[in-house]
This record gives structure tokens, sequence and C-alpha cells, in this order.
């Protein structure tokens, strides 16, 4: 009897899965099978029933998972999330912090003799975390908070600060030169302070090695850094700024490497990075940046993601729901300073965000998608590599994108004239250079002007320069090209055209407009094609927003304001009907 008892209980009653629950959008546990729902009901009163007959949903925390092994000791389930499981029911250790936290009830700090400017309050607040984490942080207020400036005040005021090697796109490069000249005074050799004079700066434009000047500022981008790093080891840096830091987020590239090299020379004291969106797409690319900043904080990677982290479908490392509250505690305890524009700037009005379905031709656009497919087929046929068929697929997603692009682009343009009926300044973001070519020439009644890539320096700040000071009221800006670096506070209105992958690009577009200057709302509008790969792309950037968002703000920012959004367009409307 005994054994019949035991050959029994041993066999599989059903099934355990990890899941992202349809209804509440939490990662929780999915158990099936007949005897098995019957048992964890009983155990777990707030479960629920799942979308199948037989099927349950359970929340993912501790009591639970005691609950779910006591069934598994006696009567076995099949565990189709075996990672999930094993990582669940081992014994995991948060990784140690190896250094102090920062005390965070900043105070006003005050500036060195060397700063030439006036710091706002929330700026000497910066100031004084920059002093508390003695150099070595991440400062990811939201974008036009006056990082740079906090940065620059920092070098002026912490001693043994020169040299300083800073890293950037290349698009901001001159603009750091010009910050570097408006706020900073030169100190000479015998410590006096010469007030018409600014630090001595070198802008690194070539790839070629070769010994470099002897200079306070060295301004580089990041895709040289692996050319020049034997070139850099030799300066003796003291102060490592890498602007928009994100660039870092992947610990295979050759730039992360290079600048983990740089950061970890004898002579280095100070490593600051700069952010307004450290996460572009998961939680997990934290990691690559805290590890520059302040290695071991976060553990090794390993460590890191056991603790913080499960493996998607694809072998995502994604921060787990709740898990994302404690890795902002951690980071704000030790590295990071993040502070939002509702925070800080009081007069600053609001950002609105709204999505609006616009027609598209569908007959072009699954034409297009026929051909687009049909080619893919055969190429893939055809490939000889696995790279060869990656390389494949990899054009036909760009080129469905840029077929959205253009299927939607009539009601695009029509979109943007009917907001240009009332005379504000609008900035129009696209991705594709065809779609910026084709907004250019369909809108030219309008003057516009354009920053896409390619354009030299000079060129791209006259452009912005003649649509700040309103000789042109539409800018038409690549996604990629015009999301950092410029100040358009000028407009109101942002339309995105196209949409990108990674809502961090869109929200770095959104504050070339909603940042210290801007004296009236923004009204972000995201321009869907009805029936097309838009429809996917935008719940893709929900689903990105709200790990982002838990991990840096815990809030979750939403697409939609309607009550305003739908307001301004009814403005719209009503201008034009009563021309």
């Amino acid at each position: 009897m005994y054994r019949q008892f035991m050959e029994t209980s041993l066999e599989t009653i059903g099934t355990l899965e990890y899941v992202l629950d349809k209804y509440s959008k939490i990662w929780s546990w999915k158990i099936s099978g007949d005897r098995a729902v019957s048992m964890i009901s009983r155990l777990v009163p707030e479960s629920w029933y799942g979308e199948n007959v037989n099927e349950v949903i359970i929340p993912d925390n501790t009591e639970n998972i005691k609950q779910i092994k006591l069934i598994m000791d006696r009567y076995p389930l099949e565990i189709l999330s075996k990672y999930v499981w094993q990582r669940k029911i081992i014994k995991t250790y948060a990784p140690k912090p190896t250094l102090p936290p920062i005390k965070h009830k900043l105070k006003r700090a005050k500036a060195g003799e060397q700063f030439r400017g006036k710091l706002l309050n929330f700026q000497k607040e910066g100031l004084d975390f920059l002093l508390k984490s003695s150099g070595n942080a991440l400062l990811a207020d939201e974008m036009g908070l006056g990082k740079t400036v906090e940065t620059l005040s920092y070098i002026a005021t912490e001693k043994q600060t020169f040299p300083v090697l800073v890293v950037a796109p290349l698009v901001t490069l001159t603009n750091w030169q010009r910050e570097i000249q408006k706020f900073l005074k030169k100190k000479s050799r015998n410590g006096r302070i010469l007030e018409s004079e600014s630090p001595s700066v070198f802008l690194i434009r070539t790839g070629k090695s070769k010994e470099l000047p002897k200079v306070d500022i060295y301004v580089i981008n990041y895709e040289l850094l692996l050319k020049r790093n034997n070139d850099l080891a030799k300066l003796g840096i003291r102060t490592l700024v890498c602007d928009e830091v994100q660039n870092l987020r992947s610990k295979t590239t050759q730039k992360y490497k290079a600048i983990k090299k740089l950061a970890a020379l004898p002579s280095v004291l100070y490593r600051i990075g700069l952010s307004g969106t450290p996460i572009y797409n998961r939680g997990s690319e934290i990691w690559p940046i805290i590890d520059i900043l302040k290695p071991g904080l976060l553990g090794s990677f390993k460590e890191f993601c056991g603790y913080f982290c499960y493996v998607n479908d694809k072998g995502k490392a994604i921060v787990l729901e709740n898990k994302r509250a404690s890795l902002r505690h951690e980071l704000q305890k030790h590295v990071m300073l993040r502070r939002k524009k509702s925070d800080v700037l009081k007069e600053l009005k609001d950002k609105v965000r709204y999505k609006e379905i616009i027609a598209a031709d569908t007959d072009y656009y699954l034409e297009e998608l026929n051909k687009i497919w049909k080619k893919l087929e055969d190429e893939q046929k055809n490939a000889e590599t696995e790279f060869s068929k990656s390389a494949a697929y990899q054009r036909a997603i760009q080129s469905e994108r840029q077929i959205a692009g253009v299927a939607k682009l009539p009601h695009v343009i029509n979109f943007v004239k009917n907001i240009m009926e009332i005379e504000e300044s609008v900035v129009v973001f696209c991705h594709h250079r065809l779609i910026h070519t084709l907004l250019h020439k369909s809108l030219q009644e309008f003057s516009p002007v354009a920053i896409i890539g390619g354009q030299t320096d000079s060129f791209r700040q006259s452009q912005i320069d003649k649509f700040q000071n309103g000789e042109s009221k539409l800018m038409i800006a690549g996604l990629r090209a015009g999301n950092v670096g410029i100040n358009l506070t000028r407009a109101k209105y942002v339309i995105f055209a196209e949409l990108d992958w990674s809502p961090a690009i869109h929200r770095q577009a959104e504050d070339r407009l909603h940042r210290i200057g801007q004296k009236n709302t923004v009204f972000a509008y995201y321009l869907i094609g009805n029936g097309t790969l838009d429809d996917h792309v935008a719940d893709i950037l929900v689903d990105k927003s709200f790990e982002i968002d838990a991990i840096m703000d815990d809030t979750v920012d939403n697409y939609e304001n309607k009550d305003k959004a739908e307001l301004i367009l009814a403005q719209i409307q009503d201008k034009i009907r009563s021309k």
C-alpha cells in the first residue's frame, strides 16, 4: 500500500511556468493541471484563474514559492521555466556594496573660484552630490537640467581634477568646448585665477596615433577611443567624464573595453557619467555603466543577473518587477542622482504625450511588404553563413520600417500642416533619410531647417540658430541625429513621424524642447500608422517603458494624457475652420 502511494505521488500532476500575466501585467507563476490547481487554490487564497480550464495564476513572492515547493516535495510538477525556478529556490544574496552610502541630505554647495557663472539652487545640490560621492557618480537627472554645468562646477571645485578627459558623442564635442569656455576660468601654474581666460581645450578629431599636446581638458568622441587609447593613457588623466554614458551600456563593445581600461589607470581619481536616459531598452544595461563608475557595487554581471534579473525568451536579462525598486534604491544610495524636472523646476510647464492613430496606405504597405519578405526568402536560401542570414533579416526589418513611414507620409504631412496653420514653431522627428527628404520637399512652403547625420558642426549649429531665432518655424530632424546636444525651446510641439525601438531615444528628442528656458507646455505627438508595423513598435515601447520607469523613477510615463492633448487638437481644428 505504501509503495503504491509513493508511486502515485511521484507522478507529475501538472506544470509550472513563469509568465507575464495578461491582465495584471506582472510576472507570475502559472500552474496547470486539475490536481495541481486544486491544491494550490487551497494553499494560496490570492490566486486567480488563468485563461484556460485547470489553470491558475499566483503572484511571484517568497511565501507563494514556499507553498509551491511544499506541494512539489510530494507531488512533482513539470517545470517549464527551469532557469527561473532554479534561481528562485536557491538562496541568493544581493551584491554587497564596497563603498559607504552617500549622505542624501544635499546642501547647496558653493562652486570653487575657477567656476564662472551662477548655479541654480538644485544645481548647487548636484555639486554637493558630486563632492559627497568623491567624484565617482552617475548624474542621471532628466535632460535639460544642467548636468554639464554641474560637472564643470565640480571640476572647478574639487582638488586635483586636471587634466580632464571628456568622452562624448561626436555631435556634442563643440558644445562641450563652448560650455568650458563659458563656465570655467583658467588657473595659472602659480595658482592665480585668470578671469578673462579659460582652461586650454584640445578636441581629438583623428584616429591616427600620435603624441597629444599638454592641455587642461581633452575632448574625444566614443568612436575614436580605442584607436587613441595608448595616447590617452600617457596623459596622466585625473578626471574622466563620460557624457551620454548610455553609450557604454553593452560590455561587449570596443568603446566599453577602451573606457574600462582608461578608468582603471592609477592616475584617474574621478569618474563621472552623465545621462538622462542611462537605460535604453533593458534594466540590465545599467550594470556596465556602474562597473565603470564604481566597480564592484553591483557585483559581477553574473551575480547581478542572478539576484536582479530573469532571462527572457530572446536570452536578454530583464530586471524582475519585484526587484526594480530595490535596484533603484541601491543606485540612489551609492552612485546615482536622479531628479525629474517636475521636482526641481516648478515653473516648467507639463510635457504631454499623445498617441495619434492616423490613416496609412495599407494597399501600398502590404504590396511592398510582400516584396520585402519574398526577397528575404531568396536571400536566406542563398546565404552561405549565419551572418549573411542575420544581415538579410535586419535589412528586411529596416525596409519594413521605411515602407511603414512612406505609407503614412501624406497623413503625417497633413498633420504637420494643421499645426503650422496656427503659426507655432514645430519640430518633426523621423528615422529614415528618405522620409526626411520627402518631408523636407513636401513642406517647402514653411522653409524648414534640417538636422540630419553627416552635417558639419558649423552648418548644424546654423540650422539650430535659425530655428531658435525664429527665422524658420519648422525643423525636420533625424531621430538619432537630433536627439542630443541641441536646444529647441522655441517650439512647444514635437511630432514623431516615425518611431524608434527605444523609448529613451524619444525622451531625449522630447527633451530638446522640454528643458530650462521652455515657458510653455510641450506637446509630443506620436503618429501611429494604422495597420502597419507602428502598432507593434508602440506596444514594445510601452513594455520597455514600464521597466525603465520603475528602475529610474518609481513612476510610469504613459503616451497619453487625453484631456490636454484633445484640447490642443480641438484648438488646431478650430483655427483651421475659422480661416
